[in-house]
């Protein structure tokens, strides 16, 4: 509670996480409840404008825009929830052993890694969805995939730091073994690294599965979700431009959200990042 009250101190804290809330809470609503079935059609009522039945109109098949927002909020966000676990949990055990252990399992696991790395993030998914399919699951995989080597990269780095701490060598000196000195004693000083590029993950997959679901890769339709909604619109934006500039301003919003928080807690969780700031300021 501390934490968060010295984030909503912060300008970009307060902001980013006022914004993140209200995508979370759309996101929370739209999985069970919207104005109308998002994927019911009337085409008899194509294109509407904005009126008290529906507040955004109606798309090309006559579904009410802001019920499919909703339950897009909760696709996109939900996805990009799921894909954060296996990164962070397997890329902080494989981080934390070739870190901690080294040997052959460090130098075997970085050559691996940098080979991925040498390829961005979103060409690894887009070549998984290619083999898998579009699907829910095959989405969350591939994301997943992608950005487990920044997760195992960074855990490595702040455990190769941490093991030359003194109080490391103490508990080494008093006769704790070396998982016990690992789980007890370096691991809780990894997450504040750890929790700064989980935040600014979130935002990363949002755009990816925003991204894969524009190019037909993603959530397959009528299921919404902001990507695959904007690409629907693509083909009707001269003459009806809202359809496209609602869920980009909705990925906007998020994204904006997630940077802004995630600014906020690298500034209050690494103390050479406020430091470099406060001496900038003078």
């Amino acid at each position: 509670m501390k934490l968060l009250s010295r984030i909503l101190k912060k300008a970009n804290g307060s902001i980013g996480f006022a914004m993140l809330a209200v995508v979370l809470l759309t996101a929370v609503l739209g999985s069970v409840w919207t104005p109308h079935d998002p994927l019911k059609s009337d085409l008899m009522n194509r294109f509407s404008s904005a009126s008290a039945a529906h507040p955004f109109g109606t798309d090309m098949f006559g579904r009410d825009i802001l019920s499919r927002l909703m339950r897009g909020a909760w696709v996109s966000v939900s996805i990009g929830l799921a894909t954060l676990v296996l990164p962070v949990v397997l890329g902080t055990l494989l981080g934390s052993a070739a870190g901690y252990f080294r040997g052959w399992f460090d130098r075997l696991l970085m050559m691996v890694l940098d080979a991925l790395m040498a390829f961005p993030g979103l060409l690894i998914a887009l070549g998984l969805m290619a083999v898998i399919g579009a699907n829910r699951y095959g989405v969350i995989l591939a994301l997943s995939f992608a950005y487990l080597p920044a997760v195992t990269r960074v855990v490595r780095g702040s455990v190769l730091s941490i093991s030359q701490s003194e109080f490391v060598e103490a508990s080494r000196a008093m006769g704790n073994s070396r998982l016990y000195t690992l789980i007890v004693h370096i691991l809780p000083n990894c997450l504040a690294p750890l929790i700064v590029l989980t935040t600014m993950m979130f935002g990363w997959v949002l755009l990816a599965e925003s991204a894969l679901s524009f190019l037909g890769l993603g959530v397959p339709p009528p299921e919404p979700s902001w990507g695959n909604i904007l690409s629907e619109a693509k083909a009707h934006l001269m003459r009806y431009p809202m359809l496209g500039l609602l869920p980009g301003v909705c990925i906007s919003i998020a994204l904006l959200g997630v940077n802004l928080l995630g600014d906020a807690l690298r500034d209050e969780l690494d103390p050479k990042s406020a430091t470099a700031s406060s001496k900038e300021t003078l």
